[in-house]
């Protein structure tokens, strides 16, 4: 049986139709009229090269894979470094106030004379709202947002334990994307405590990873041969000395876990924007705090200046104007605030030290920096252009050099080679003229030197594994 409308109700009908169209062009249109949103997804101990698509081939990611795909992956992007063991705690400073190193004074202390990236944001219109990890954040920057929930993926249960952190933050995520005032851009941090250690996840995703089958990193030693300045900071003293292979790869698993689930629940948030119709209306961005050895250099942590080691972070921008495609910029984290500005069309702060990122949209072989520095603490310096790396250790008098177009893993030291000391000679200067440069006050060599010698405890004398 067809039923008939008649002319009123069809006339109603139409109008109400009519009406709901207007309204989404209206939306659609307020939309497209708007600055983009911004979701920066900020992982907490991420090395480099921790995604299947950035060359980890036994790790599944497969949609941060996409994003990979899809944008642009900045290869070579660094935090500058830190003066504390927690680098994740200047590394996320800098971030958030566009500062260097040492200009960001004390760690965990508010920088004077900065505005937080949040704020800025927030005067140019933006809705700004953040959830993850507050144990060594800038405190000032977090609490400068809308919204900031923190979650430090501590405690007993699935309702806190750090193995559910990622699916906490996907479910208010996503509660915020559904329920948000859509008349305003959105600037989302995300910041989840994954995979820093203990590195844990859901079942599932640990049942993926069988320890006994996985691959040893490239640079794998079981003992780093001197004393860096770091060697028993907390980070190294997560696996006994001398490494073993078997425990670093049990140490690969969990963490391969951890970027598995966690990358399974930037999905949700993903299918989310795009049920939402925000999509294509956002900017994605994917990156580290700092990086981590697990393995390499006989080193587990992110206390070291090996580009597989501390500073060297995985950096992926994707969205509306940006082209797929990789950059061999030489790159800094904190670059991000200045480029966030720019795609928000916000003021940028007078202060503000990072480059922009978008030449490089424009033109993927553009270099930007001719060097890039970091360091660590008073006890390691380095400097690389885009072939040649050097890593000086001011208070044991050693230095390395390293080609990185023939090495990149590290593993041949060139320093006492005759045949390169011009290049020595060049970058040694290279990062003097750097450190004067940002205020670095450390010299070339420390006025009281250390032994090099160095034999790592028993384990007995100090061995707590983390569970």
């Amino acid at each position: 049986m067809i039923r008939r409308v008649t002319p009123v109700r069809w006339f109603a009908f139409s109008v109400s139709a009519f009406s709901l169209l207007i309204g989404f062009a209206g939306a659609v249109s307020a939309a497209a009229s708007r600055p983009p949103n911004i979701l920066h997804i900020h992982s907490d101990d991420h090395r480099a090269d921790a995604l299947h698509a950035l060359g980890t081939e036994e790790l599944d990611t497969p949609n941060l894979d996409q994003l990979v795909a899809r944008g642009t992956t900045f290869r070579h992007c660094y935090t500058m470094g830190a003066m504390t063991p927690a680098v994740c705690l200047p590394s996320r400073t800098m971030m958030l106030t566009g500062r260097s190193l040492f200009r960001i004074g004390p760690p965990g202390k508010n920088v004077p004379g900065t505005t937080p990236l949040p704020t800025v944001l927030k005067t140019a219109g933006y809705d700004t709202w953040r959830m993850g990890k507050y144990g060594n954040e800038y405190f000032a920057g977090a609490q400068a947002f809308d919204v900031n929930l923190n979650d430090n993926g501590q405690g007993e249960g699935e309702a806190a334990n750090r193995a559910f952190a990622s699916r906490r933050l996907a479910d208010r995520a996503i509660d915020y994307i559904e329920k948000r005032d859509r008349t305003k851009p959105f600037y989302m941090y995300l910041a989840p405590p994954v995979p820093h250690d203990p590195a844990q996840a859901e079942a599932q995703f640990h049942q993926r990873y069988d320890a006994a089958r996985l691959t040893l990193p490239p640079a794998f030693q079981p003992v780093h041969p001197w004393d860096n300045g770091a060697t028993t900071v907390r980070d190294e003293l997560l696996a006994p000395w001398p490494r073993t292979p078997d425990a670093i790869r049990k140490q690969l698993a969990d963490y391969y876990a951890a970027i598995t689930g966690l990358d399974h629940h930037v999905g949700r948030i993903i299918a989310a924007l795009r049920e939402s119709g925000e999509y294509d209306h956002t900017i994605i961005v994917f990156s580290g705090d700092n990086g981590m050895s697990l393995g390499d250099h006989g080193l587990l942590g992110k206390q070291n200046l090996y580009e597989f080691g501390g500073m060297h972070v995985p950096l992926v921008i994707a969205g509306p104007g940006i082209p797929q495609g990789q950059s061999h910029a030489l790159v800094y984290l904190f670059d991000l605030f200045i480029t966030f500005c720019e795609f928000a069309g916000a003021t940028v702060p007078p202060e503000t030290e990072g480059e922009s990122l978008r030449p490089f949209f424009a033109d993927k072989n553009a270099r930007g920096r001719t060097a890039l520095f970091t360091a660590y603490l008073e006890s390691q310096r380095a400097v690389r252009d885009e072939r040649w790396k050097l890593i000086r250790y001011p208070q044991i008098d050693r230095t390395q050099l390293f080609d990185l177009a023939a090495d990149p893993h590290e593993l041949n030291n060139l320093a006492d080679q005759p045949t390169h000391a011009g290049t020595l000679s060049r970058l040694r200067a290279l990062l003097q003229g750097e450190a004067t440069r940002l205020g670095d006050p450390v010299a070339w060599t420390s006025p009281v030197l250390k032994p090099v010698a160095w034999t790592p405890p028993a384990a007995s004398e100090w061995f707590k594994p983390v569970h």
